[in-house]
């Protein structure tokens, strides 16, 4: 009696799993393209460290999360959609009479499917070297979807049966070529900080004078002070504390004489001119806190996202931007 060999149950279970990865991959770079559009805040990045909900805004913000004029989460809403779409469409096929075609199917999406999660598992990885060495932040969505890509790319792998081994292995150094090569063409010109023609702004290393701070260094220009004029003019506030590094950052980011006109609302106690009951009164609980057309928004925020929050319009030539390292 010969017994049919089993299919191992990754083999038969692959394709699901890889259009449930998908599905969810397709939601959160979903939501994170309507949130780029739109301008609102990212959920999950409210917690108490003002360092940890300015992440989400630097990565959002930076000329990193922007490709071709369009949101880089646009793409990955793509990209997953296609593996989901190329993994589901095979066992949409029933009946004996198309056993053949859904045959033929499986065979042509399979190298696709490789293909694809390659190249996504790359990009990926590429981005996981920005948000270290130069945006500086976590992303825990940039983290999940990196995980997924990785993930669909030992379903792919491990989830088929391969003739040849070679050749696929050969298919993937390409695939892994064409996608540096192209990621670093696409990204050329933001490849460095200073390549943006902005000048780089830190947390400060030395510790705040006290009851003073740190002296603000940089200079404005017409676009800080135009910023600066529109937020007073709308009525926002920022309310932050003297010994606060991320305060210092926001004030560099506008520079001495545009943040001389910000709004600013000192909540330490032993601050210059401090008013601790109205920071109370506004609800803040995480330093810097900016309170825009009557909505609190935590964290230190570039210049283009307070614009985007105020509904300013003028001139966008900002002359910093920032870094959540030290």
């Amino acid at each position: 009696m010969i017994r049919r060999r089993s299919t191992p149950w990754i083999h038969r279970w692959s394709r699901p799993i890889i259009g449930a990865i998908s599905l969810v991959g397709a939601l959160l770079t979903g939501y994170l393209t309507t949130v780029k559009l739109s301008g609102a805040e990212v959920a999950g990045c409210t917690a108490n460290s003002a360092q940890a909900i300015g992440s989400c805004d630097a990565v959002l913000s930076s000329p990193y999360a922007t490709v071709f004029g369009l949101p880089l989460a646009l793409f990955g809403l793509l990209a997953y959609l296609s593996m989901g779409i190329m993994a589901m469409a095979p066992l949409a096929i029933n009946g004996d009479e198309q056993k053949e075609l859904r045959s033929n199917l499986e065979r042509w999406t399979q190298l696709f499917l490789f293909a694809g999660a390659t190249a996504m598992t790359v990009f990926s990885g590429y981005l996981m070297y920005v948000l270290a060495f130069q945006i500086k932040a976590v992303c825990f969505y940039c983290i999940g979807s990196a995980i997924f890509s990785l993930s669909l790319l030992a379903l792919t792998l491990f989830g088929n049966t391969w003739e040849d081994i070679g050749q696929i292995l050969f298919t993937g150094v390409i695939i892994v070529m064409v996608t540096l090569i192209g990621t670093l063409g696409v990204y050329a010109n933001i490849a460095s900080p200073g390549a943006t023609g902005r000048t780089l702004v830190s947390l400060p290393t030395t510790p705040p004078a006290p009851g003073k701070g740190w002296d603000i260094t940089t200079t404005s220009g017409p676009a800080e002070i135009a910023l600066a004029e529109h937020l007073a003019a709308t009525g926002a506030k920022e309310y932050g504390a003297y010994w606060c590094p991320h305060c210092f950052q926001q004030k560099e980011l506008f520079g001495k004489e545009a943040f001389a006109k910000v709004p600013y609302v000192e909540c330490a106690p032993d601050g210059v001119n401090p008013q601790t009951q109205a920071c109370q009164t506004a609800g803040v609980k995480a330093f810097p806190t900016w309170v825009i057309n009557g909505e609190i928004q935590s964290g230190v925020k570039s210049l283009e996202k307070l614009a985007e929050l105020s509904g300013y319009t003028g001139d966008r030539n900002f002359k910093y931007t920032m870094s959540l390292g030290n």
